[in-house]
């Protein structure tokens, strides 16, 4: 189905899509917008300077303008799954088939504005963005949001924590005796693990103590609260805690938080509670918070003492995983209910051995031996003076704030970052070294991650993206570079930067999709210790369909 579009450019950075545009409609069961075959790219083949013409990509249907690939519940209905809910199966990554990929553009809402800027964008967001505002209504006894004019304010209330989420944080470092009742306890408590978080007001609200927390909920009844986090600048991911492991390595966090995150926790002799155990560090803390008429309802109190008897029970139950079972390996791995070992330095050093924040930004963990890297290859950090020399141009200090670097090997692109207000999704490929836990040793988050699929992330939510070799990764598993650039188009904020570090060939085949993605090349560098690899600067315009831009008059 052709829908025309007008052609209309608005400046440098905002255009509407062109003329011959494709828009993809027709019903859910329709292959509309689905890949075709096709072999893996090689980004050595020459296509001639003079024979190659890029395509222009089709334009999705409005009604996938928060597509997310691998958690498409559309898609589950399709292939017609065999799930359990009961197990939160249907909330957890899915993806399509090549043949099934919308091989189209997502579009902006009607409307759509560039974000308000950090730390403003903490506490309000423009309505037009994320157009939904059930949660306004649904949570407007707790303060989660409140719709006003054109924007949505956050008051920083929860489902605890009605009177602000700053009095909740500092009520919980006082349970713990910290001093000043500041819940950093002194640069000891530095990662937060927030489970079933809402808008993540939580995690927004510890930021200013110098604590980072992974927020973490599902695409479920609430489908927008990790959109709405990602959009107030706030570190989310989309998961849930169903029947594969979180994707974060084992003694990750000092502090797992959930209120009222209505969660199973005995469920499968109590497996979910053993997983947080898994990611928590030693001597780490689990807040589990409910409103005060819960403390006497007999159910709940029963459900407490069962959970405080499965973490304290003596002998053999919960058993310990076995011996041959790596804590660390998580992509697509099935929870067990089993007890994670500590290891031998834990018991040692009895805790982590990890210096407080900052200085444990750059002292090398004690996990570094597991690698065999020396001190020396962790202090080594990337060129990220001049990367931002490149961006100079184009940004102020405001612009960026959501940053991903999808190949974060030890997090030192983020720790180079430490005096720019901005946070870093630190992405570690799912099949090389298990490098995650390091990063989170130096007090970042992230997550694992295979480039062959869609991120668990939602269209627009990051500024910047930096991709170290991440197209030649993914050419060795014969994975599709087109496919990767819709994915990096997809989670890219209109008028937001990548950053492509790779071989020349690889260069010359994403300039190659530049008009057809509506991506401006911004600059080119010579990199790498014999020059033979590019530095590659892009911004997104802000483009907008024929109904999107009537949405802004």
């Amino acid at each position: 189905m052709m829908h025309p579009r007008a052609t209309m450019l608005l400046d440098s950075l905002v255009e509407e899509i062109t003329n011959g545009s494709s828009y993809l409609g027709g019903d859910e069961d329709s292959d509309l917008g689905s890949k075709q075959d096709e072999s893996s790219f090689k980004f050595e083949l020459d296509d001639g300077e003079d024979g190659f013409t890029p395509k222009s990509f089709p334009v999705c249907d409005d009604r996938h303008s928060e597509l997310i690939p691998c958690l498409d519940r559309h898609l589950i209905y399709q292939m017609r799954l065999k799930l359990d809910l009961s197990l939160m199966e249907h909330y957890e990554r899915h993806c399509p088939l090549p043949e099934r990929r919308y091989n189209c553009l997502i579009p902006p809402p009607p409307g759509y504005k560039v974000p308000i800027k950090w730390p403003k964008s903490r506490d309000e967001v423009w309505k037009a963005n994320i157009p939904h505002t059930h949660l306004a209504h649904e949570k407007s006894d707790q303060n989660w949001m409140v719709v006003k004019g054109e924007k949505i304010h956050f008051p920083g209330g929860g489902t605890h924590f009605h009177y602000g989420a700053d009095k909740y944080i500092a009520s919980i470092a006082n349970m713990l005796n910290f001093s000043n009742n500041n819940l950093n306890n002194d640069g000891r408590l530095r990662t937060v693990f927030d489970v079933g978080c809402g808008v993540a007001s939580f995690g927004g609200y510890l930021l200013s103590s110098d604590i980072i927390a992974m927020s973490l909920a599902p695409n479920d009844v609430h489908q927008n609260q990790i959109q709405f986090a990602l959009e107030r600048g706030i570190p989310a991911y989309l998961g849930v805690l169903g029947t594969k492991r979180l994707p974060y390595p084992s003694r990750s966090f000092e502090l797992a938080h959930c209120s009222r995150c209505r969660i199973d926790w005995l469920q499968r002799d109590g497996i979910l509670l053993l997983e947080l155990d898994r990611v928590l560090r030693p001597g780490g803390y689990f807040a589990y918070s409910s409103p005060e008429a819960y403390a006497q309802d007999e159910e709940d109190l029963r459900i407490w003492k069962e959970m405080s008897a499965l973490v304290e029970q003596p002998g053999t139950q919960p058993p310990l995983c076995r011996s041959d079972d790596d804590p660390d390996a998580v992509w697509g791995v099935n929870m067990e209910a089993c007890i994670t070992p500590y290891s031998d330095h834990d018991h040692k050093t009895r805790g982590s051995g990890l210096a407080p924040w900052p200085a444990r930004l750059t002292s090398p963990p004690p996990r570094l031996a597991d690698f065999g890297y020396s001190t020396e290859m962790f202090e080594k950090d990337m060129r990220v003076d001049s990367y931002w020399s490149l961006l100079s141009p184009k940004i102020s200090s405001d612009t960026i704030r959501n940053v991903m670097d999808m190949k974060a090997n030890l997090g030192s692109f983020a720790a180079a970052l430490k005096d720019k207000d901005v946070w870093v999704m630190n992405v570690i490929p799912e099949d090389g070294p298990k490098t995650l836990k390091i990063v989170y040793d130096r007090g970042l988050i992230g997550t694992v991650h295979n480039w062959c699929e869609a991120f668990s992330t939602y269209p627009r939510t990051y500024d910047l993206l930096h991709a170290w070799t991440v197209f030649s990764d993914i050419e060795k598993k014969g994975c599709s570079g087109e496919d990767l650039l819709l994915e990096m188009d997809r989670i890219l904020r209109p008028t937001g930067f990548a950053i492509i570090r790779d071989r020349q060939p690889v260069i010359d085949f994403v300039k190659k999709y530049l008009a057809a993605l509506h991506w401006e090349a911004v600059a080119t560098e010579e990199s790498g210790p014999d020059g033979d690899e590019v530095v590659f600067v892009i911004q997104k315009k802000l483009w907008l369909t024929s109904e999107s831009f009537r949405g802004t008059e």
